[in-house]
């Protein structure tokens, strides 16, 4: 390997932190220094958050200077790890991205990923019958651990991904010892067994194959001998037996049955090389995985034939861990999947949520994909097909969570071999399974399992010291996930209290949810609900019942300091004795959820304590918040635009503000889903009046984002919301937005549709400027529908009715449409003229947004008629207004259309940094044109002018 400093960095991080240029070792600097690295390691070729990054680093305790410290050190590791690098050039190994710092290792120079690739081809080996390669491979992958993972630091994430990786790397291990011992190479296997007993007493597995080691070497009395052992201590330790299979295993070394057959070696073939890196979107899974053995062979035997697309429907009750079980075994397979692993939640049972539409979750797996928005089609059908053909020649894993029915999961599913679906549900999802899906139907745990996860959570001496405790709590639990893992953090909690006062705590609560309620009292969950919720103060227990009124499906600091009418630095400390008690989990930095059953526990709470009055005001609170905080958003993205007349807000709502445009487009970004809730639960919960001017707030940035399918929801409840409080206007405007998101959607004859409706009801109001403004929006339809003609009389009409009603303003758009048609019909001369007048008439009227309009389609105009000077002209004086209104998606797209001439007009060098100036601000927009934009810089696409708007 290379000396030279350009050489990529190697990094180590199966052991002590290393890093590597060629042969020589780097120094890394402060421990904290190493920490960030090692942060910034675990999420290789993964972009992170800062705010992610320093959580990672300092979790709770991060000091109030932390971005500071924390751009320190990424400076300093940019001095270590490129250090070739001038002061003003961009670093390539470790860079900031729009999505965060990016630390780029290549293939091959991160110990993990090879220990990940690794075991992943020892277990392809293995499934085809190649036991000596599938041995070689994992000797070489467990090699590469010289101990725990970055051994010596410490950090929330470190801390997790230690455990977490600790488990991946012993259950390695134990792959290895099995084929060690299918292939006879098996001397000095009963040392290595013993020492590895001793370090793990309660693996069940290791402990078989001990016995399994010394049967073979003709060691029987010592074989049965580990049994006894091993049952004495599960006894002694947990009070339970050993398992079915260990039993199984003693019984056939005490009859001379178990013999280990051995197997000759297999030629392995040669590997082939690793696919390009596709979306992986799951989740982290559970750090305390317990059990469900038999269901995670099942799935691994269902992935493992490539005749068809594996199907596969976990279903059981709610809380009894159908999530966890598909992360873990998608986790567990991931890397069979190079193509991508997929993933998402369905809200099919949120009871303050709307289920997910399919066609808005294609839409996400295309755009995961690299699917340009415009290339995405409008109907379900269509968008399915693409995402089935796309998925085609793809070994793709699609995680399916939380399914509403059969009709929601099938437009998701892949359609050819090598690709595979698993969908969770409460349902059982009959129809799915007659279409050919697998069900693997989820029970309770067994007690033994139950046990043990209970061990793992508050640690096995404390289990043992208390066994007849541990069976209780097991029982009240009725063996669910769900409880049993509340008892666990409240265990954990509180290390020094004994087990049975807990347990007698919880046989005294009383109480249930209905959804748990069995035929004993000991399988009702929401006694064990109650019993956490009964030990947080307080301010936490008012907190917690409030979150069963929000909207969800997330809520951060400010919005639930709102919600509860604190400061937000005591909401703070509220909500990490909910997160300490499992009753909140903090999914990313800042952001909370809680399992739907505790979403609705806390809403019987909060209506059977709270009285309405109190409730009422939480919503108005929280509302408030979103409303008033969407509005400073709002102001520095489109500032030109007119605000509808809001109350100010309430005293103890908390608004957010921005320090800068991109800010607050992240803030739209990170919250659209809560917001597009928030809007649908202020229709229902009677606060029709937040919905509508809320919707109308949103709106600008859910169509420059692209996000129509999402501006179409929140359109259809904020339409409700008219109608419920006969808001003849709002209902009118409503329909008038409809109409044109669903033209952005190409849905051109519903988008026509909602078009009529708004004319007809702006006619029975009088209101002569809007009815105007629907013509000009029936123009726009009629021409996408190929009849430039009928929009050219549309925009006349329009045009008699502003000047009827005196709107001078009006009057010039649909002189500039009429300009803007007749360009389309060929009659240059005509547009010019009629756009002119246009131009006059703003001019009068300072309409900034007009006139650029105007000086657009001159420019469009002279463009067709070959006077590319004239047409420049036209767009930079278009550009000039855009800037002067800080309308950066306009100031984009006149930025293209200018570049459309340049490059008409010969000058590429000219129109090729127009294009890449105009991309630039639809990356930071986040803008799905950028990716078509990209595409035509690179020369996939060809350069025609951008007539469409």
């Amino acid at each position: 390997m290379s000396n030279r400093p350009d050489a990529p960095v190697r990094l180590d991080i199966l052991g002590q932190l290393q890093a590597w240029h060629g042969e020589d070792l780097v120094p890394l600097g402060s421990v904290k220094q190493r920490v960030v690295l090692g942060a910034l390691a675990l999420h290789a070729n993964r972009p992170i958050g800062r705010e992610q990054l320093i959580a990672a680093v300092w979790g709770d305790d991060a000091p109030t200077y932390a971005v500071n410290l924390l751009q320190k050190h990424v400076s300093g590791l940019r001095q270590i790890l490129d250090p070739v690098r001038s002061a003003r050039s961009r670093s390539q190994v470790l860079s900031w991205t729009d999505a965060g710092y990016l630390l780029s290792i290549p293939p091959d120079f991160l110990d993990l990923e090879r220990f990940d690739r690794g075991v992943s081809a020892a277990r392809a080996a293995r499934a085809a019958g190649d036991l000596a390669t599938a041995a070689e491979r994992l000797h070489n992958a467990l090699g590469l651990w010289r101990g725990p993972l970055l051994d010596g630091l410490t950090s929330p994430l470190v801390d997790a991904e230690r455990d977490r990786l600790s488990e991946r790397h012993i259950v390695a291990v134990e792959e290895r010892i099995e084929i060690d011992l299918a292939l006879g190479d098996d001397q000095e296997l009963v040392a290595e067994l013993r020492r590895l007993v001793a370090a793990h007493p309660l693996r069940e597995r290791l402990r078989g194959l001990l016995m399994r080691a010394l049967y073979r070497d003709g060691r029987q009395a010592e074989a049965l001998a580990a049994f006894h052992e091993a049952r004495e201590y599960l006894l002694a330790e947990l009070g339970i037996d050993p398992t079915p299979e260990l039993q199984h295993l003693h019984q056939r070394i005490l009859s001379g049955e178990a013999e280990v057959p051995r197997a000759a070696p297999v030629t392995a073939a040669p590997a082939a090389p690793a696919p390009a890196p596709g979306p992986a979107q799951l989740p982290h899974g559970l750090a305390h995985f317990t059990g469900r053995t038999a269901e995670l062979d099942q799935l691994t035997e269902l992935a493992g034939s490539d005749q068809s697309v594996m199907i596969a429907a976990i279903t059981g009750t709610a809380g009894v861990g159908k999530t966890s079980l598909a992360l873990q075994w998608a986790h567990r397979v991931a890397a069979d999947f190079p193509d991508g692993q997929l993933y998402v939640n369905l809200r099919g049972f949120d009871p303050h949520g709307t289920p997910m539409e399919p066609g808005e979750v294609l839409r996400g797996f295309l755009e995961a994909f690299g699917v340009p928005a415009q290339q995405i089609p409008a109907g379900l059908a269509d968008r399915a097909a693409s995402f089935r053909s796309l998925l085609a020649g793809r070994r793709t894993l699609v995680v399916l969570d939380n399914a509403r029915d059969t009709e929601q999961v099938l437009p998701l599913l892949p359609g050819t071999p090598g690709s595979a679906a698993v969908v969770t549900s409460r349902r059982r999802l009959s129809a799915l399974v007659a279409a050919g899906a697998v069900p693997v139907t989820l029970d309770l745990l067994t007690a033994h399992e139950a046990a043990l996860l209970l061990a793992r959570r508050f640690g096995a001496e404390r289990a043992a010291a208390e066994p007849h405790a541990v069976t209780d709590l097991v029982t009240m639990c009725a063996r669910l996930p769900l409880a049993l893992a509340i008892v666990a953090a409240r265990a954990a909690a509180f290390p020094h209290h004994r087990l049975s006062a807990l347990a007698g705590e919880l046989r005294e609560a009383t109480g249930g949810l209905d959804a748990f309620m069995g035929e004993t009292e000991s399988s009702d969950a929401r006694a064990v609900l109650s019993w956490s919720y009964q030990q947080l103060t307080d301010d936490a227990a008012r907190l917690f019942r409030l979150l069963g009124v929000h909207p969800g499906p997330e809520i951060t600091y400010r919005a639930a300091a709102s919600l509860a009418g604190l400061p937000a630095r005591q909401v703070r400390r509220l909500l990490a004795e909910l997160s300490g008690a499992h009753l909140l989990e903090e999914r990313a930095p800042g952001r909370f959820t809680f399992h739907d059953l505790l979403r609705a526990y806390a809403a019987e709470q909060a209506e059977e304590i709270d009285p309405e009055p109190e409730r009422r005001a939480a919503t108005h609170r929280v509302l408030d918040h979103y409303l008033h905080s969407a509005r400073a958003a709002d102001r520095l993205l489109y500032a030109y635009r007119e605000q509808a007349a809001v109350e100010p807000p309430d005293p103890a709502a908390t608004v957010t503000t921005f320090a800068d445009a991109p800010a607050a487009l992240a803030w739209f970004s990170t919250e659209q889903a809560v917001l597009v809730e928030a809007i649908a639960h202020a229709t229902e919960a009677g606060f029709p009046e937040y919905a509508i001017r809320l919707t109308w707030t949103i709106t600008a940035f859910l169509n420059y984002q692209g996000k129509w399918d999402a501006w179409e929801t929140c359109l259809h409840a904020a339409l409700t919301a008219c109608t419920r409080t006969d808001d003849l206007a709002g209902a009118a405007l409503a329909h008038r937005l409809l109409s044109l998101a669903l033209l952005q959607q190409d849905g051109l004859p519903a988008a026509a549709d909602h078009a009529r409706k708004s004319l007809d009801l702006f006619d029975r109001l009088g209101d002569l400027v809007n009815s105007a403004r629907l013509h000009l929006d029936l123009g726009r339809i009629a021409d996408r529908q190929g009849e430039p003609g009928a929009a050219l009389e549309r925009a006349r009409l329009a045009l008699d009715l502003f000047r009827e009603a005196g709107e001078r303003s009006g009057e010039a758009d649909a002189l500039n449409w009429i300009g803007r048609y007749s360009a389309n019909l060929g009659n240059y001369a005509d547009a010019l003229r009629y756009c002119r007048e246009s131009l006059a008439l703003h001019s009068q009227a300072d309409d900034y947004p007009g006139q650029a309009d105007t000086w657009d389609t001159l420019g469009f105009a002279s463009h067709q008629l070959g006077d590319y000077a004239e047409a420049a002209v036209s767009y930079e004086r278009a550009l000039e207004l855009w800037r002067r209104l800080g309308d950066r998606y306009e100031v984009a797209t006149t930025l293209l259309r200018l570049g459309d001439t340049r490059h008409a007009a010969g000058d590429t060098a000219a129109a090729g940094a127009l294009w890449r100036e105009a991309g630039g601000i639809l990356d930071d927009l986040g803008h799905p044109q950028a990716a078509q934009l990209r595409d035509r810089l690179t020369g996939a696409l060809s350069v025609p002018p951008l007539s469409e708007r």
